[in-house]
């Protein structure tokens, strides 16, 4: 499936989320989804809404706490982010919108991503509008996102940093390069904000797709505008797909599909710390996985393959990375499809302790599970066991616990 963002009044995290909701997402299951983040009390509240002619739904998050007060880091949000229970690419897409972020902030205040601390989007709830938005994708099957131009408005904002021009320097700075296009408005006031600029940043094409549209969602913002203040969401499915099937997808609907970009190069001239420096950065710079294998190159000479697999839209970046940092020539790059089992943490009740347990997914079918490494550790200290006999009973209390045969092994 696709979806297209027609951005006429902008776009910010709170009408993502009211307009994929308003085109079929189911709000438990989003509820259910964002309540395993450690956040503390917040809850979803929805209303329709009809301005202009045009009907559509309105999402705000009420926060009834701050669980880690109003500022945070990113490594803090991505702890965060790792800590619930969200599908892979739920959570991978929510981590690399809260990188452009820091990216750009650290762009825009001259320090290193690392140093930036979040104001407004480090809040409860524009995590949960940028979580939200994930999650709302990954339950309607979206796998390619593309977007409008959008309206360039004037006026100031008033931020954590003081009083701002508008477009925030966050907004632009995160749309720059991008390929995104400015429409001038005769308003003042911030129609696009740096939430909704980072998930277009992180996401989305900035092109109009062929499509054959099966749903079309609004979602309003809360200013009162003299048209429509609202998001329109378009879903549909590429031209040569068969009705009701996600693109690229074969007959099983229960494994999760995505494309990946795969990078590869020799590299004969780094030492194992070397190595592990690049690892480190790739990881770092949003690689979705790096390993490393031995090689046998011209000469005789001893190397290693290094393997990175990333999303398609960082392949180019990471490469220029690879090139930098370990003095190959060329990096070869492919562009593969990938079939997965979704992920999912739980915690249980083993002979040992609780412990979390990671669980292998066919959609809602539990297929094989580990131990968490960490907990299994700390029993097996506590209890004075070998760790391997710990994580052994760990799985096993999982595997009852799930109705999994005993040969079943963990991943």
């Amino acid at each position: 499936m696709l979806a297209y963002l027609d951005c006429f009044s902008g776009i910010s995290g709170d009408m993502l989320l009211g307009a994929l909701v308003d085109v079929g997402v189911d709000l438990e299951a989003l509820r259910a989804r964002l309540a395993t983040l450690p956040l503390g009390g917040f809850h979803l509240d929805t209303q329709r809404v009809v301005q202009h002619g045009l009907a559509g739904t309105r999402v705000a998050v009420v926060v009834e706490k701050e669980g880690l007060g109003p500022e945070r880091t990113l490594d803090a949000i991505e702890r965060l982010i790792r800590a619930g229970g969200l599908p892979e690419r739920a959570r991978d897409r929510s981590l690399g919108i809260f990188r452009k972020l820091a990216e750009a902030e650290a762009r825009i205040h001259g320090t290193t991503v690392e140093a930036v601390h979040f104001h407004e989007v480090g809040a409860v709830d524009a995590i949960v509008d940028v979580v939200g938005t994930a999650l709302g994708l990954e339950l309607l099957g979206i796998d390619d996102l593309y977007c409008s131009e959008l309206p360039l408005t004037s006026g100031r904002v008033r931020g954590a940093h003081g009083v701002l021009p508008v477009p925030a320097p966050a907004a632009l700075e995160l749309l720059r390069g991008t390929g995104a296009g400015w429409r001038p408005v005769d308003v003042e006031g911030e129609l696009v904000t740096p939430t909704g600029a980072a998930v277009l940043a992180a996401l989305a094409r900035f092109e109009r797709p062929e499509v054959r549209v099966t749903s079309v969602g609004y979602g309003f913002g809360r200013r009162e505008l003299p048209w429509a203040n609202c998001l329109r969401l378009v879903v549909g499915e590429a031209p040569g797909t068969e009705p009701g099937t996600r693109i690229g997808v074969a007959s099983n609907p229960d494994w999760e599909r995505d494309a990946v970009a795969v990078l590869e190069a020799n590299v004969d001239n780094m030492t194992g710390e070397a190595l592990g420096w690049l690892m480190e950065r790739l990881l770092a710079a949003g690689a979705l996985d790096v390993a490393y294998a031995p090689l046998q190159m011209k000469k005789h000479r001893p190397g290693t393959l290094l393997m990175v697999i990333t999303e398609p839209e960082r392949a180019e970046e990471l490469a220029g990375l690879v090139v930098r940092e370990s003095g190959t020539l060329g990096v070869r790059i492919a562009e593969m499809r990938r079939l997965k089992a979704g992920r999912r943490v739980e915690r249980i009740a083993t002979p040992l302790g609780e412990a979390r347990v990671k669980l292998r997914l066919a959609g809602d079918e539990v297929v094989g599970l580990a131990a968490e490494y960490e907990d299994a550790r700390a029993l097996a200290e506590r209890q004075g066991l070998p760790l391997g006999e710990a994580m052994a009973r760990i799985e096993a209390a999982g595997r009852e616990r799930f109705g999994l045969g005993g040969d079943e092994a963990g991943d």
